[in-house]
C-alpha cells in the first residue's frame, strides 16, 4: 500500500521516511551516522516493529527532528502542527519531499547554513624576512576521527587559507613588488575548501587555474592544484601563487587534510620604477599562510558541533 490520502500509514512507510539508506533518503541516513556525504552525527530516531500502530509520538518525533536539520541547513519545510493522540490519522503533506530537500543540502555541504564560526589563527608559518625565489607552506588539520570530518563538511565547515604579507622587502619600506604581493593575496582573498567546492573570497588579476568544483570529497592522496592565481601586471607576472590539498586516506576513511601553498617569485630580478620605492628591493618581505577553520555550531539547533581536533605546520621552506 502506497503513502496516499485516505490510506493509514504502515509501520513499514513510516521506517522508510526514519531510516531509509537509498534514495529517497530517510531522516536517520542524513541526519545520523550516514556515509560519505550523508551524515551530521546526529542521534538517530528509532523505527518501529512490524505490526506496530503509527502514533502521534512518532509523528512528532520525526517532525521535530526535520526541523531541526531544516534549523541548521537553512530549509524551508511544508508547515505542519504537532499531533496529539486522538487525532484522526491523516497523510502529512510532502514528507517526502520535505525529506529529500534536507538530504540534498546535507549532501551539497549545508551551503545555507548561518551555524558555523570563525576560529581565530590555528597555523601561521612565515617566509623569511626577505626572499626572492620561493616561499612553500604545507599545513594540516586533523580530525578526532574519519565520522568527525565528514560531519564537519556535511554541515558546511570550511577549511581556510588566508595569505597576507606582513614585513617589507626594501629596506626604506615596502617596495613596488610588495605592493603587487600585497595585490595578488587581496585577489585570492579568503581560500576556503567545502565539502564539494571550493572559493576564493576576492577578485581579480590572472587565474591560471581553479577547480571550484573540486571539494573535500574530491580530494585523494596526492596533491590536487585547486587555485593558481598570477599578477596581470608586468614586469610582475611571473609572480604567483598556488593553492594543493590532498588527505591521508580517501573521503569517508580520512582524518587529515593537508594543504600547500607555493608563492613563487618568478620577477626576482626586476625591479619596480617607483622613484618613491627602494629601487634596490628585489627581495620580498615576510609572507605568511595563515591556516583558519570555519567550524559547525548548535545554533541551528543540532546537538553537536565539529572542529579540527589538532592543526600543524607540516612544512615551511623560503628560497
Amino acid at each position: 500500500m502506497a503513502y496516499t490520502a485516505g490510506d493509514p500509514i504502515l509501520d513499514d512507510e513510516y521506517n522508510t521516511f526514519v531510516n531509509a539508506s537509498s534514495s529517497p533518503f530517510g531522516l536517520n541516513h542524513f541526519a545520523g551516522t550516514g556515509a560519505l556525504n550523508y551524515g551530521l552525527g546526529e542521534s538517530a530516531v528509532a523505527t518501529v516493529s512490524a505490526g506496530d500502530t503509527i502514533n502521534a509520538s512518532h509523528w512528532n518525533t520525526l517532525f521535530t527532528n526535520m526541523s531541526t536539520i531544516a534549523g541548521h541547513t537553512g530549509d524551508t519545510l511544508t508547515s505542519r502542527s504537532a499531533v496529539s493522540a486522538g487525532d484522526a490519522i491523516a497523510i502529512k503533506a510532502a514528507v517526502a519531499a520535505d525529506l529529500a530537500t534536507l538530504a540534498a543540502s546535507v549532501a551539497a555541504g549545508s551551503p545555507n547554513t548561518s551555524a558555523v564560526t570563525t576560529s581565530s589563527t590555528l597555523q601561521a608559518p612565515a617566509s623569511s624576512s626577505t626572499w626572492y625565489n620561493s616561499f612553500t607552506t604545507q599545513v594540516s588539520a586533523t580530525f578526532a576521527s574519519a565520522n568527525a570530518m565528514r560531519f564537519f563538511f556535511n554541515a558546511g565547515g570550511k577549511i581556510r587559507i588566508d595569505p597576507v604579507r606582513t614585513g617589507n622587502g626594501g629596506t626604506d619600506g615596502a617596495s613596488g613588488k610588495d605592493a603587487k604581493w600585497d595585490d595578488l593575496y587581496n585577489a585570492v582573498g579568503n581560500f576556503d575548501i567545502l565539502s564539494t567546492t571550493c572559493e576564493r573570497s576576492g577578485s581579480g588579476e590572472t587565474q591560471d587555474s581553479f577547480a571550484s568544483s573540486t571539494g573535500f570529497y574530491d580530494l585523494t592522496t596526492s596533491y590536487q592544484t585547486l587555485l593558481q592565481l598570477s599578477d596581470d601586471t608586468y614586469p610582475y607576472t611571473a609572480n604567483n601563487v598556488k593553492f594543493e590539498a590532498k588527505l591521508n586516506a580517501s573521503p569517508g576513511s580520512s582524518t587529515i587534510i593537508t594543504i600547500q601553498i607555493t608563492a613563487t617569485d618568478g620577477s626576482a630580478d626586476l625591479t619596480f620604477s617607483d622613484p618613491s620605492a627602494d629601487n634596490t628591493a628585489y627581495r620580498n618581505g615576510t609572507h605568511e599562510h595563515r591556516l583558519i577553520s570555519v567550524n559547525t555550531t548548535t545554533g541551528g539547533g543540532l546537538a553537536n558541533a565539529y572542529a579540527p581536533s589538532t592543526t600543524d605546520i607540516v612544512s615551511n621552506s623560503t628560497s
